[in-house]
């Protein structure tokens, strides 16, 4: 039976009108051309003109006849009044007074505009295919579906069903879809197959769990053992052959959507399904974790053959502390010979009995041997420690070969060929290699390969190329094809008739010429036209000095004073705190629901229309338990359905995730926008990205080591990104301090709020010549804080300008020709990550993380030069600039302590071991601080109103600098009532600190 999926909100808003139209829908649907009023006038007098106007503006622009019109926005009355020179809109109230007048009214608007009824042929049929396309290629929510049906209705003139008709056919159709793709997937497997997937709800003897469940946990440390259990994993998921079948039939994203459901479900409820949804089920799940799987396996991969060396490289210090001493005794014989060999005075015939009388041959010997044994050359990457890693190496290599097949790209030719050399040398015990492929050999590594007859040994070779195909992997020189995470990034940009289709529609959206010789033309006088404007400025730019003092000339930049804050603006702050209610955070959450309906975007994994009672207060402890890092076990109530152990379980498992967690935090990016106060502090085209970085004291593989900020533990990096209007619109989860420049792209690309940044500021571990390239090609300005802006390289395009006083300073030349050369697979990667078919972190890494970068990865280094250089001289020009960056990192800063304030639990660390938790967990408590962010914004524009009212003076100047992150107020401890008195329920705002009257409401 269908199941109803609209809310009460949702049906009152169904053919009603919810606030008033813009000025775009205003003359989109409410403009009467002369026909319209021709039409009009024909009925007598003017409060029937009136409304019978108003009845066809509204069916136009909702799709169905109004019984009331005193429910239209007065503002819309009027509009359409003036259009017919009618002054007052009361005589309204005199129309219609018969019934009949109305329906005649609305039949004559049907005849004469093409208005229709849904039964009438074949318009039922025309909705139906429309909304079952729509959620067998999209599988769309139901809510989502009727938003979409109604426009389709609107647009075609057909006068709205009731709510309950509509919701009704919206729930069959997705029914059939449903039925329709259990079938579809039933219909692929085999026999076998069928028998397979079955046999992964059954629990094996001596296992606690089913076999489902022992697929969905993935590896969570790192060691040749857990590389081998991952690559099992891996392989016993691809012997079911799913990936064999032919999918092509089959929406993506109905399969992710199923694979998602069936990750989270439990094996027993799977079980009880229906055969053909059963069956459909864990064949998503199998085609999607195979993926997963091999995902995971070669990221512990990764992470292990960095552990080798990291292991390498402690036992090398540990050995190299050991043999100081030797080292030191050593080298001060050696150095007291020197000095008489120095000493002119000595007679070059005496010279040896003088340095054997000081020094004995034999001691001298074993000196010479001990540097040679201890010192090592600069470039040593403690080699020799390697070699004693190898028996780590012997653990996990066979799996490596016999399960993983490799493919390349012609710069991972080398390494494929060393791959292929020692799949064939198999069990082979030989310790010294015939012929093998010699290309992978680096110089640094020749002394570890090669023993001391210059033949090459077996273990120094194999821990070479590991080293090599993890450079490779990451340069995505070597790539799976069956990997999302490790295949070929490549493969995902337009190419061919694609990008040749999309290529003008790109330029023209990046404002990029699709010439190259014109694109360097404009960035040569763009960064000419810089160095005039610094050259000119620069004897009255006092902050700025020129340092010859150096090897290099450079510019030494003067730190920025800190404003000091007025009295008036200390004076406000004050004020404003003080008028700040208290409030619980469990109560705050609620208010915020009230004004923005966030929690409706948190639907269940299966898309059903799955709904409880009081199902907002269950989401809204999950949340809070998932940002406050306590767990649920605070928030458990017995008494309290929507609080029990097994509805907070149920909800945080099948509610909160994070696609849900997005679209939430859009809520709220959102609604801040639309407030004045926020305007104070900008406009939204400006945004910074920083890191909060939190321990994890758990095994898991998404985590990396970092002295400074974790100690001896392992921990993450959540990298966030916050707009000038301080709410926070993205954020990613990094494994260790995985440099930020990787992923500043991908908060800009990849979030869904309505803002639109296209200037973003981080610190200097964000920036790199590399992204400068990137963020021009896609039409941003990229605004790092540089710590050594002064020192950095000024870059050039015409070798003979004279540059005055900066022409030392800009010594290094850009390469025209490498971006003339690449300039069209530069577009195409800009058009590729514009358009989504690439992710940023995915490409940047393939670009980045390696020493060698590819001739495209130069061009791009060479263009990013260029904007970077024409950013550092607007950076010493401008003042204002460099305090706009300065003022912006600050307020991610200052947000961020915020965070930490309600993310309290645990010592503030992360015990989630997979990378998905730890993104929810997280995702919540970048949606929890917006929901502070906001509920100050709110409550902070209310206390300016009830200053200014009270006669107070207040300057824009003091607002501007007003920041809603004081959280004093904030009851974030032991206190998880989840209540809201009715007022403050349907909106308003609870009393300010100094109302008088509890009643009154600012």
């Amino acid at each position: 039976m269908p199941v109803e999926f609209l809310t009460e909100e949702q049906k009152s808003r169904y053919g009603q009108y919810c606030g008033e139209p813009n000025d775009i829908q205003l003359a989109q649907y409410f403009h009467l051309d002369e026909s319209d009023k021709a039409f009009i006038a024909e009925r007598r007098g003017d409060q029937n003109r009136l409304g019978f106007a108003l009845q066809l503006t509204s069916v136009r622009f909702l799709g169905t006849f109004l019984s009331d019109l005193k429910t239209i926005p007065t503002s819309t009355q009027m509009f359409v009044a003036r259009q017919l020179a009618i002054a007052d809109i009361s005589i309204l109230e005199n129309y219609a007074q018969r019934d009949t007048t109305k329906r005649e009214h609305n039949a004559l608007i049907r005849k004469r505009y093409g208005f229709r009824e849904i039964n009438e042929l074949p318009w039922l049929f025309r909705l139906s295919r429309f909304i079952y396309t729509r959620a067998w290629v999209s599988n769309e929510r139901p809510s989502l579906l009727f938003d979409f049906a109604t426009s389709w209705l609107v647009k075609n003139k057909v006068l709205l069903p009731g709510v309950t008709t509509l919701s009704r056919l919206i729930s069959e159709i997705r029914e059939r879809v449903e039925k329709k793709l259990w079938v579809k997937l039933t219909s692929l497997p085999d026999s076998h197959q069928k028998a397979k997937l079955e046999n992964l709800l059954q629990v094996p003897s001596g296992q606690r769990g089913s076999n489902l469940d022992r697929y969905r946990k993935g590896p969570v440390k790192i060691s040749g053992p857990a590389f081998n259990a991952a690559i099992l994993r891996y392989q016993e998921l691809h012997e079911f052959g799913i990936s064999e079948l032919d999918f092509s039939h089959i929406p993506p994203v109905r399969l992710k959507s199923l694979a998602r459901y069936t990750s989270a479900a439990s094996a027993y409820k799977i079980e009880r399904m229906p055969q053909s949804k059963r069956t459909a089920m864990l064949l998503a799940f199998v085609k999607a974790y195979e993926v997963t799987a091999l995902d995971d396996a070669l990221d512990v991969l990764d992470l292990l053959i960095s552990d080798i060396a990291g292991e390498a490289k402690k036992l090398g210090q540990r050995n190299r502390l050991r043999t100081l001493k030797d080292l030191d005794r050593s080298a001060l014989t050696l150095a007291s010979v020197c000095s008489l060999i120095l000493d002119e005075g000595n007679d070059d015939e005496v010279l040896r009995d003088a340095i054997f009388s000081l020094c004995s041959k034999k001691r001298l010997q074993k000196s010479i041997k001990t540097i040679n044994d201890l010192a090592r050359p600069a470039d040593d990457r403690f080699y020799d420690e390697m070699v004693q890693q190898y028996g780590r190496v012997r653990r996990f290599l066979p799996q490596l070969f016999k399960q993983v097949e490799f493919k390349g790209a012609p710069a991972g030719a080398p390494t494929l060929e060393a791959l292929n050399y020692l799949i064939q040398q198999g069990n082979s015990r030989k310790q010294i290699l015939i012929d093998p492929p010699l290309d992978i050999i680096s110089a640094p590594w020749k002394r570890l390969v090669y023993d001391k007859d210059e033949q090459v040994t077996k273990r120094g070779y194999t821990l070479c190329f590991l080293d090599k195909l993890q450079d490779s992997l990451r340069r995505r020189d070597v790539y799976v094809t069956r990997s999302d995470r490790w295949g070929d990034p490549r493969a995902k940009l337009l190419q061919g008739d694609e990008w040749k289709a999309h290529k003008v529609q790109v330029c023209r959206s990046l404002g990029h010429p699709t010439s190259a010789k014109d694109a360097i033309s404009s960035l040569s006088q763009q960064l000419d036209n810089a160095y005039r404007q610094v050259i000119a400025n620069f004897d009255d730019n006092d902050a700025v000095n020129l340092d010859n003092t150096g090897k290099k000339p450079s510019l030494t930049i003067t730190q920025l004073d800190k404003l000091e804050e007025p009295e008036s603006l200390l004076k406000l702050k004050e004020q404003v705190v003080s008028l700040l209610p208290k409030v619980e955070l469990t109560e705050l959450l609620l208010e915020i629901h009230a004004h923005t309906g966030f929690a409706d975007e948190f639907f269940h994994v299966s898309e059903a229309n799955a709904r409880a009672d009081n199902l907002l207060i269950s989401i809204c402890a999950v949340l809070l338990a998932e940002a406050c890092n306590i767990g649920l076990e605070p928030l458990v109530r017995s008494n309290v359905p929507a609080l029990t152990r097994h509805r907070l379980s149920w909800v945080k498992q099948n509610y909160v995730r994070a696609e849900t967690l997005a679209r939430a935090n859009a809520k709220l990016v959102d609604y801040q926008s639309t407030l004045s106060l926020p305007r104070y502090w900008g406009g939204g085209e400006v945004a910074s990205a920083d890191g909060m970085r939190f321990v994890t004291p758990v095994r898991t593989i998404n985590s990396g080591p970092n002295r400074k900020y974790f100690g001896s533990s392992r921990g993450i990096t959540w990298y966030n990104f916050l707009s000038d209007q301080y709410s926070g619109f993205h954020g990613v989860v990094i494994p260790g301090t995985l440099r930020d420049s990787i992923f500043v792209l991908e908060g800009l690309l990849e979030q869904q709020t309505s803002l639109k940044p296209t200037e973003i500021m981080t610190d200097t571990a964000g920036a790199s010549d590399l992204v400068f390239g990137l963020f021009w090609l896609l039409g941003y300005q990229f605004s790092p804080r540089l710590a050594d802006a002064g020192e950095s390289v000024f870059w050039r395009i015409d070798k003979n300008a004279d540059y005055g006083v900066l022409d030392e300073i800009a010594r290094g030349c850009i390469k025209t020709e490498q971006i003339e050369q690449h300039w069209e697979d530069m577009l195409r990667i800009a058009g590729s990550l514009k358009l989504g078919t690439v992710q940023a972190s995915e490409l940047i890494r393939s670009l980045l993380k390696s020493e060698r970068p590819s001739s495209l990865t130069k061009a791009i280094i060479e263009l990013g030069r260029i904007n970077k250089t024409i950013y550092l001289l607007h950076y010493v020009d401008d003042e204002d600039y460099r305090r706009r960056i300065l003022n912006q990192l600050n307020r991610g800063e200052a947000r961020h302590t915020v965070a930490r304030a309600i993310c309290y639990g645990n010592r503030g660390e992360i015990r989630k071991q997979y990378r998905e938790g730890q993104e929810d967990q997280l995702g919540a408590l970048g949606l929890v601080t917006n929901a502070v962010v906001l509920w100050n914004t709110i409550y902070m524009q209310a206390s300016l109103e009830h200053l200014k009212k009270q006669g107070e003076k207040i300057l824009d100047e003091d607002v501007a600098r007003l920041a809603p992150l004081p959280f004093g107020h904030i009851n974030m401890l032991g206190q998880y009532s989840f209540a809201l008195s009715e007022l403050v329920s349907k909106g308003q705002l609870r009393p300010l600190n100094d109302s008088d009257d509890d009643s009154e409401k600012p």
